[in-house]
Parts: C-alpha cells; structure tokens; sequence
C-alpha cells in the first residue's frame, strides 16, 4: 500500500505519539509471539481448559473486547495486574539496538510518547533495550486508560486532555491501522507501520491512513531530511 507522502502535514508537529509493540521495533523481531505464547498459557490456567481451548478464547477475546485482558476482565473479572505480570516477563535480549531510529527520535523537535495496550513495564522493559527509552517523557498504558484498549475512542481523548495534546499538533504512528481511526477523527495526523499479519490491516484501506511507514527509522529520517 503506498500513500504520497506530504511533508507539509508535520510542519506543526510537536507531540510525537508511538505505538509500542510491532512499531517502534520491526514485526520480523517476533517478540510479540513470546507475549501470544504467554498469554495462552495464562488463559489456560486462569480457566481450567486445554491449551487449544485457550488459544480459541484468547482470540475470540482479541476480537471482540480489544485485547485478551479486557475480554477476562469483562466476562471472568479477572484482575489484571496477574496477568500483566505474567504475560510481559519475557526475554527482549533478541531485540538489537535501534540506533538509526534513535538518531531520529533526537532530531525530531516536540515531546515524544508512547501509547500502548501493554504494560509501562513492558514499554519501559523494550524501550530501553533498543536504547530508544530515554526519548520519551511519557509512557501512556493499559492502566492510565483504565484499561480500555485501542481503538476505543475514550482512551484518545483521555490521552488527549491529560497530556494536554492539541490533536491538529499531533501524530500517532501505529501498526494497526483500525487504531488510527480515533486519532485521525481527533484531528491528528497518522502513520501506519505496517507488517504482514491480518490484524495489522484491518480497515487499512480507509481514509484514516495519511501516511505509510514501511521501515519507520528510513521513514523518519526521509522526514528530517525534507526539513533540511
């Protein structure tokens, strides 16, 4: 999928918003498949049933209540902080440093977050092993948004007022495009990462898509270097 990209749309740019998981570090990495393995066991356990079982709701969940932890929580109050816990201990040494990426963050004038579904112990645990964590001032996580997940638009506007963000100085980079939705109805500039899983493209082709970030350090250099 390719978009043109129009470098005048960030020239009043000044919060930069990330996605964590499958964004700022690339797909191929496959840590998330520690969190997917985790979270299946944790199912299983947390509900007496057969692996397979727990993998059919663990993805039913998903599907319908945003993620896996809103779907225990609602249908089998499950407190979270367990399964946070148990699901985010996991070995990120695979990941290397993402200098070239870091190098932009620090080009890049404005405040910079990131905004995740997970845990800030997660974002913090991964940030930090690309080397990237100290370009962030704010970490905004499953338990700032009270743990209603993307794409609900009440977590945006709650980031929004909280972080006093002008959504039209914005922008949200994400690799599930359904999750740009709210923040472009916000009034902020978005930019999809893409990768190759189904979930990562689901309404991928709405007009809520500005921009396309196939390689997101490569993307925001080209950015930086279009200022020059």
């Amino acid at each position: 999928m390719e978009k043109t990209s129009q470098w005048s749309d960030f020239s009043e740019i000044d919060v930069w918003i990330f996605d964590l998981d499958n964004t700022l570090y690339p797909a191929h990495c496959n840590l998330f498949a520690q969190i997917d393995k985790k979270m299946g066991e944790f199912v299983s356990r947390f509900l007496d049933v057969e692996l397979p079982e727990a993998k059919r709701i663990q993805k039913e969940y998903f599907h319908n209540y945003g993620t896996t932890l809103n779907g225990l929580m609602t249908c089998h109050d499950l407190h979270p902080d367990d399964f946070l816990h148990y699901v985010h201990d996991i070995d990120v040494s695979a990941l290397a440093r993402a200098e070239r990426l870091s190098e932009a963050l620090d080009a890049l004038d404005g405040r910079k977050i990131i905004f995740t579904n997970g845990s800030e112990d997660h974002a913090t645990n991964v940030s930090r092993q690309l080397g990237i964590d100290h370009h962030f001032e704010h970490i905004f996580d499953i338990r700032k948004s009270d743990f209603i997940p993307k794409p609900e638009i009440s977590v945006y506007r709650k980031l929004v007022d909280e972080l006093d963000i002008r959504p039209e100085n914005a922008v949200l980079f994400e690799d599930m495009a359904k999750n740009l939705k709210p923040a472009h109805d916000l009034g902020m500039t978005t930019v999809w990462v893409p990768n190759p899983e189904h979930w990562s493209h689901e309404t991928s082709d709405g007009p809520h898509i500005h921009h396309v970030a196939e390689d997101l350090a490569d993307w925001l250099h080209n950015l930086l270097e279009s200022r020059r």
